[in-house]
């Protein structure tokens, strides 16, 4: 039943971990629908593409994607010491947080619900 002993299985866990850069953002205050419209647009575009594409985007998820990605590429630089140059979007993703339900009153004593939707929104870099 066993596989090993402990720190044999936290060593195999560690040398398949992905060590590309990335910068996550949990308990974002937006939906996820609304963080994939910018993610979709940025997906697979090299980062000074992307940065140009989210800084000229009006939506409210493309500043808050903006300083995601400007984090992702200060960590790929300071801590992995890839060139600028030489990066591109691999993978981003936006999946569902927690949701704040609230009430609005209504007529005749009724309450509707109102869910504020929150995201986890992920950004991984890699080198071409």
């Amino acid at each position: 039943m066993a596989r090993g002993h402990r720190s044999q299985i936290k060593r195999e866990r560690n040398e398949i971990k992905d060590t590309r850069p990335s910068a996550k953002l949990s308990f974002a205050r937006m939906s996820v629908q609304k963080a994939c419209f910018v993610l979709d647009a940025i997906r697979g575009k090299d980062v000074e593409t992307a940065l140009a594409i989210v800084t000229y985007n009006p939506r409210y998820a493309s500043s808050v994607v903006e300083k995601l990605l400007n984090s992702a590429i200060a960590n790929a630089e300071n801590n992995n010491g890839m060139n600028r140059s030489n990066l591109y979007v691999a993978e981003c993703y936006a999946n569902k947080g927690p949701t704040m339900k609230r009430i609005h009153p209504r007529a005749q004593g009724r309450a509707y619900r109102i869910e504020k939707r929150m995201s986890h929104i992920t950004i991984v870099l890699d080198e071409k």
